[in-house]
């Protein structure tokens, strides 16, 4: 191991005792009683040397001995160490690549404040290289969403859509103005190979079968199926068991989810039918916007489909991660101008046959808890907060700031 005090956490001296690492209140922590020459020996913490230098190093300055092994176990145990040779061989393979690593050092150092193991944030960008993502849907949300998802790292990140750009279709990040007039979906994936920092790993064997899809983002440019899921369309994704999640902007209101885990959240149908249970009239409405008048180009400005995009991608990379993001079984929603974000479950409904209301049943008859225990997957981040402070050291904690 080859300790490393993550760079992504300013450190700062509280009094002559304590140390603060981190200044926001998401990440920020401190740490003490800590004496002068272990405070110094932090800046030794640079991923330049093994353990067995540091602790010559630690002779050097009249340390304790085993006194580097406690200080090393501490700062892991408290997810304020990386390792600068951790996370295994497609991480190293990801160390070679000196080019596409400098390009995604930011996200590194964003993961790196989430991933508490040493060496497990750059395993986490090595295997986004792996990934397949599909985007249904080129317009201004489709192809900025799908350019900061191959940005990002994701190895493979396909866009399907028919028809061809138009002149409102451009928009910064996403389809250009030369572009006006080609096929859609050629011309979103140019915008896709041109965001990625590298192109995607070759497959060892090219006749064995392609991995299966990581996960398929729904970025209807028709907003009525923003606003209403069309849940036959997902049929062949639930049948798979393929992860979705639904995005796009409808009359100036931005919409982020759900992220469909089939069988285990609310689906398009369920949302369909609880939509049908509070108001008698919604099919009677559906079937008159989706047929009703032609396509008109809809209210979506830059701003909106820009901030869709973003919050949209990253949902998407927190699940394609192994998080559990706050769009499972969830509706995010937002209006011009004040893009005010409010969450809107979507609840397993009983006449679905997804089969995610019977796994709830299951789930919440299992424990004794209140009728919405069930719910608990979809806020993972208090959750895992409590359980981090619970673990975190003696002499370790969140910082009031």
């Amino acid at each position: 191991m080859h300790p490393l005090v993550k760079p992504a956490l300013r450190r700062g001296w509280r009094d002559l005792n304590t140390v603060q690492f981190g200044m926001t209140p998401a990440h920020a922590m401190t740490l003490g009683p800590m004496d002068t020459a272990t405070g110094s020996f932090l800046d030794l913490l640079n991923g330049t040397r093994g353990l067995a230098l540091l602790r010559e190093e630690a002779r050097r300055m009249d340390l304790p001995d085993g006194h580097v092994d406690a200080l090393v176990e501490r700062l892991s145990r408290a997810g304020l160490v990386d390792d600068a040779r951790g996370g295994g061989p497609p991480a190293q393979a990801l160390r070679e690549k000196q080019e596409v690593l400098e390009r995604l050092r930011p996200d590194l150092a964003s993961l790196s404040l989430i991933t508490p193991e040493p060496g497990g944030a750059i395993g986490r960008l090595a295997a986004r290289r792996a990934l397949r993502v599909r985007v249904q849907g080129a317009g201004r949300v489709g192809v900025t969403l799908a350019a900061l998802l191959s940005g990002a790292g994701v190895g493979e990140v396909d866009v399907r859509d028919v028809g061809r750009v138009q002149p409102w279709d451009v928009a910064p990040g996403g389809l250009t103005t030369e572009a006006i007039g080609e096929r859609r979906d050629e011309a979103a994936r140019r915008v896709v190979r041109r965001a990625a920092p590298d192109r995607p790993p070759r497959r060892p064997d090219p006749s064995a079968q392609e991995p299966g899809l990581a996960l398929v983002i729904i970025a209807p440019r028709d907003d009525v199926l923003v606003h209403a899921p069309d849940a036959r369309a997902a049929e062949p994704l639930m049948a798979s068991g393929t992860p979705h999640l639904y995005t796009g902007v409808v009359e100036g209101t931005g919409v982020v989810g759900p992220l469909v885990l089939p069988g285990g959240t609310g689906c398009a149908r369920c949302l369909h039918e609880h939509r049908t249970d509070r108001d008698p009239a919604w099919p009677r409405l559906i079937a008159q916007w989706r047929s009703g008048q032609a396509r008109r180009v809809g209210a979506c400005d830059l701003t909106l489909a820009a901030a869709v995009a973003g919050l949209a991608a990253a949902h998407a990379l927190a699940f394609l991660d192994g998080e559990s993001p706050a769009g499972a079984g969830v509706r995010w929603e937002a209006s011009v101008p004040v893009l005010h974000w409010h969450a809107r479950p979507v609840w397993p409904h009983p006449a679905c046959p997804c089969g995610a209301a019977e796994k709830a049943e299951r789930e919440h008859s299992s424990t004794n808890g209140d009728p919405h225990a069930t719910m608990v997957v979809q806020r993972p981040s208090a959750e895992r907060r409590e359980h981090a402070d619970a673990a975190r050291p003696t002499g370790t904690w969140r910082a009031h700031v």
